[in-house]
C-alpha cells in the first residue's frame, strides 16, 4: 500500500467514520489527487459528493464546486461543518450573502481554513470574485449536476455552458472533475467536449439500483383516491410525491390532509422560508409526505425514503431516474409508481410550441422515450438501463424480478416474421426516418415527408399492414432494447440497423414479442372520486331506495325533494355509504348545516342497510375534498353579508356572472344561508317573485331549463338561477 492510500483511509475514517470506500469512490479520488481530470458518473446514492469532499479536505489550498441550487450547496455546507471544528472549513458564495458575509468567507479562505467553497456559475462570473480567487490557492474545480451543462440533459442551464471559459480565467492548469448522477452517451460527449476535458479519466457506476420496485399504472380521473389508498397502505414510512405543477402541489397536499395524512407541499413559489421549514420537516421526520415540483429533492440525504410517487410523468428518463432514485438510499424498500395518461404527454408538448425548433425536437424525443417506458411491458428495469448504455440480464441479473412488468408478464408471441419485415423497411427507406415514418410506411400511412421521398410509390410501402401502429412502434421498442435496431440521438432519433440487425435480415431468429400495455382513457370504477362521483359504480339499489326516503322527507317538510339533497349528493352517498353525519358531510354537494340539518334519517337507513346486506364500506376511500376555494366561498359570503352588488363581488375576484352564480350554487346547495332578498328585490318585483317561489316548490326538479321552458321566455336564465339561490337558502338551509 502506498503512502497515498493509507492517507486516503485514515482520512476516509477521521473526517467521515468509514472504514472503507464504496464502489469505485476510492479510483475517482486517487485521480483527482493526481491532478487529472476527472468525470465521474454515479446514480444518486452511491456516495459521488464523498468524491470531491475528501480530496478536498486533504490537499492544499481551497476546492470551488460548482452547484446549481443553493439548497444544495447549504445542505452539502451543513454537513461538512458538522466533521469539523472549523466553522469556516466550508462556505457558499452567492447572491444570498451580504457584505460583511462575503468578507469573512473571503478571509477565511486567505487563512487556509476554507477547503471547500459552493459557488453557482453566476458568481463565478463576477470580476471582483474571479481577481480575488486568483490571489488564492485553487486545488481543484469540481461541477456539480454536470448535465446541467449538456442540452440534452434533463436540466439544461446556459450559464454552465460557459464554465470552461470561466474556469480558464481561474488558471490553467486547475484540474477538473464533473460529476453526474444521470447521463446517457450522448450527454457524456457533451459534457466531456464542454468543459474541454476530452482527456479525463471516466469513472461509471453501475445504474442499476436493485431495491428499487418500479410500477407504472394508468391515470384515472381517480388519480387522488389511488394516491391515498397507496400512502395509507404504507402509513408511518416517508415518501415523495411529484407533481408537475405547483399548483397541483397544492391541491394534492391539502387534499393528503384532509384524509388524515401528514404532507407538505414544497415548490419554488413557496418563500424561502417555508420551503426551508417544509423540507426540515420531512428530514426530522415531522411529516411523511412531502408533495413537490422537481425543485425538491437536489441533495436531499434522507436515507429512507419508502416511496417515489409521480402523480404526472416527467419530461425525461433522466429525470424519471434521478427522482426515483431518491427513494431507498441506505438499500432498503423503495417503490417508484408512476401514474400514466398519454394526454399528460400532449400538456408537456404543448409547453414546448413557444420554444426553438431545435430545442422542441429534443423535448420530443426525450418524452417519447417516457412514452415507451410507460407503455412497454418488458422488464422497466432493462428498458432503463438500456437507456444509459448498460447491459441488464432480465433473469438472473440483480434485482431482475423487481418491476410490475417482470412479477406480472404479459402473453408473448413469436414475432420473427414481423421484426424481419421491419429491419427490411428500415433498409429499404435507406436509415433516414424515425419510428413515426418507419411506422407510417408500415401501415401505408401517406404524409408530406413520406411523398417527398416517394416512399409511397415503392413496393414494400404498406407491408404491415395486416397490425396497427401500436403493435409496430411495441416492435420498434423491443427490437431496439435487443440491439436490432439503434436509434440516433444527433439526428434526433432517426432509427439505423447495427451489424446484429443486418445479420438479423440474412438469416432470422426467433424473436418473442411481449403484447404491450395499453393504458386508454378509463375511468377506474373501484374508486371513490373526490367530490362528484363521475363514473364511480353506485349502488343502484340503494340509490332507489334513498330517492323515495328523500320524497318521503320532503312530503314531512313541505319542500320539493331537490331541496333536501341533489341528485349527485344521493349517488355519492349509494358509493360512500356515510354512516355518521360527519362522513355524510364528506360527501359531494353536502356541507356541515345540510348534513345536520337533513342527514338523520339517511346515515340510519345506510346503516341499517350496510348491516343487512353484509356490505364492507370502502373506509379508505371515502376522500374527503378539500374546499380548495374555500377563500373564496368565505369571500363571498361576507361580502354578500355586507349586502355588496353581486357584480362588485364577481368583479373583485375576475369572475364572469356565470361562473360567480355556480359559486353561490354551491355554496348554498352544501347547506350554508346566503341571503341575496337585498338583490332580487332590485331585479324582481313581487308578483314575480311569488310566481317563482310557488314554482319551485311545486317543481319536481330544480332544473333551469325545465324553468325557463314553463315560463316560455318570461325570465332570463340568470333572473331564475338567483331566484332558485334565493329559494334553496330560504326553503332548505
Amino acid at each position: 500500500m502506498s503512502s497515498v492510500e493509507i492517507d486516503l483511509h485514515k482520512a476516509l475514517k477521521h473526517y467521515f467514520g468509514f472504514n472503507q470506500f464504496k464502489g469505485l469512490q476510492e479510483d475517482v479520488i486517487k485521480s483527482i489527487v493526481n491532478k487529472e481530470n476527472t468525470f465521474v458518473i454515479m446514480p444518486t446514492g452511491g456516495g459521488k459528493s464523498l468524491c470531491y469532499q475528501l480530496p478536498a479536505l486533504v490537499e492544499e489550498g481551497t476546492a470551488i464546486v460548482v452547484s446549481p441550487l443553493i439548497a444544495l450547496m447549504k445542505n452539502q455546507v451543513d454537513a461538512l461543518r458538522g466533521i469539523s471544528s472549523e466553522e469556516g472549513i466550508a462556505h457558499v458564495l452567492n447572491s444570498s450573502l451580504n457584505k460583511t458575509e462575503v468578507k469573512k468567507v473571503k478571509s477565511d479562505i486567505k487563512e487556509g481554513i476554507t477547503k471547500l467553497l459552493y459557488v453557482a456559475p453566476e458568481s463565478l462570473t463576477k470580476d471582483e470574485n474571479i481577481e480575488f480567487l486568483n490571489s488564492v490557492k485553487i486545488s481543484f474545480v469540481a461541477v456539480d449536476e454536470a448535465h446541467c451543462i449538456s442540452e440534452w440533459g434533463h436540466d439544461f442551464r446556459p450559464e454552465y455552458r460557459n464554465l470552461r471559459n470561466i474556469i480558464k480565467r481561474l488558471g490553467d492548469d486547475i484540474p477538473i472533475i464533473a460529476l453526474t448522477a444521470t447521463a446517457t452517451p450522448k450527454v457524456q460527449e457533451d459534457i466531456l467536449k464542454n468543459l474541454g476535458m476530452t482527456d479525463a479519466n471516466t469513472f461509471k457506476a453501475s445504474f442499476n439500483r436493485p431495491n428499487l420496485y418500479y410500477e407504472v399504472r394508468p391515470k384515472t380521473k381517480n388519480v387522488d383516491a389511488d394516491i391515498i389508498r397507496f400512502v395509507k397502505q404504507n402509513s408511518g414510512k416517508s415518501g415523495v410525491i411529484y407533481c408537475l405543477s405547483r399548483k397541483r402541489v397544492e391541491e394534492l397536499a391539502q387534499v393528503l390532509q384532509v384524509n388524515g395524512i401528514s404532507a407538505v407541499p414544497y415548490h419554488a413559489g413557496l418563500d424561502a422560508k417555508t420551503r426551508a421549514k417544509h423540507q426540515d420537516m420531512f428530514l426530522m421526520e415531522d411529516v411523511d409526505v412531502v408533495v413537490a415540483t422537481i425543485a425538491f429533492g437536489m441533495g436531499i440525504d434522507k436515507p429512507d425514503v419508502r416511496f417515489v410517487i409521480h402523480h404526472d410523468i416527467p419530461k425525461s428518463i433522466e429525470s424519471y431516474y434521478q427522482e426515483t432514485g431518491r427513494a431507498g438510499r441506505d438499500g432498503g424498500e423503495g417503490h417508484c409508481l408512476a401514474f400514466y395518461a398519454y394526454k399528460d404527454i400532449e400538456k408537456l408538448e404543448k409547453f414546448m410550441a413557444g420554444k426553438p425548433v431545435a430545442e422542441q425536437e429534443i423535448g420530443h424525443a426525450l418524452l417519447q422515450e417516457m412514452v415507451a417506458y410507460a407503455e412497454t411491458s418488458m422488464s422497466r428495469r432493462k428498458f432503463i438501463l438500456h437507456y444509459f448504455g448498460e447491459e441488464f440480464d432480465e433473469v438472473n441479473g440483480d434485482g431482475a424480478e423487481m418491476d410490475d412488468n417482470t412479477r406480472n408478464p404479459k402473453k408473448k408471441h413469436e414475432a420473427q416474421n414481423d421484426v424481419a419485415v421491419l429491419l427490411e423497411i428500415v433498409q429499404k427507406t435507406k436509415q433516414k426516418y424515425k419510428a413515426k415514418e418507419v411506422v407510417n410506411t408500415l401501415v401505408g400511412k401517406v404524409n408530406a415527408l413520406i411523398k417527398s421521398h416517394k416512399t409511397d410509390e415503392q413496393p414494400f410501402f404498406a407491408a404491415g399492414k395486416d397490425q396497427d401502429s401500436k403493435y409496430w412502434m411495441a416492435l420498434i421498442r423491443q427490437v431496439l432494447v435487443a440491439g436490432y435496431l439503434r436509434k440516433d440521438i444527433e439526428t434526433y432519433g432517426v432509427l439505423y440497423l447495427t451489424k446484429e440487425g443486418e445479420k438479423f435480415i440474412k438469416k432470422p431468429v426467433s424473436f418473442m414479442m411481449t403484447e404491450d400495455h395499453t393504458y386508454e382513457e378509463t375511468d377506474d370504477n373501484s374508486i371513490v372520486t373526490v367530490g362528484k362521483s363521475g363514473g364511480a359504480v353506485t349502488d343502484e339499489q340503494l340509490l332507489k331506495m334513498l330517492k323515495d326516503l328523500r320524497k318521503k322527507v320532503a312530503k314531512r317538510l313541505e319542500v320539493p325533494p331537490f331541496v333536501v339533497f341533489q341528485d349527485p349528493s344521493l349517488e355519492d352517498m349509494a358509493l360512500k355509504y356515510p354512516m355518521t353525519i360527519e362522513e355524510l358531510g364528506s360527501v359531494y354537494g353536502v356541507g356541515e348545516g345540510k348534513a345536520k340539518k337533513y342527514g338523520k334519517d339517511f346515515v340510519k337507513f345506510i346503516t341499517q342497510y350496510v348491516e343487512d346486506n353484509d356490505i364492507t364500506r370502502p373506509d379508505d376511500l371515502v376522500v374527503k375534498s378539500t374546499g380548495a376555494n374555500s377563500s373564496l366561498k368565505l369571500f363571498i359570503i361576507q361580502s354578500v353579508d355586507r349586502k355588496l352588488s353581486l357584480d362588485d363581488i364577481a368583479r373583485a375576484k375576475g369572475l364572469e356572472m356565470e361562473n360567480f352564480i355556480k359559486e353561490m350554487e354551491q355554496i348554498v346547495y352544501s347547506g350554508t344561508k346566503l341571503n341575496i332578498d337585498y338583490w332580487i328585490d332590485e331585479i324582481l318585483d313581487e308578483d314575480q317573485q311569488e310566481e317563482l317561489h310557488d314554482y319551485f316548490l311545486e317543481a319536481e326538479t330544480d332544473k333551469v331549463s325545465v324553468a325557463m321552458e314553463e315560463f316560455d321566455g318570461d325570465y332570463e336564465d340568470e333572473e331564475i338561477r338567483l331566484y332558485r339561490i334565493k329559494f334553496i337558502s330560504d326553503v332548505a338551509n
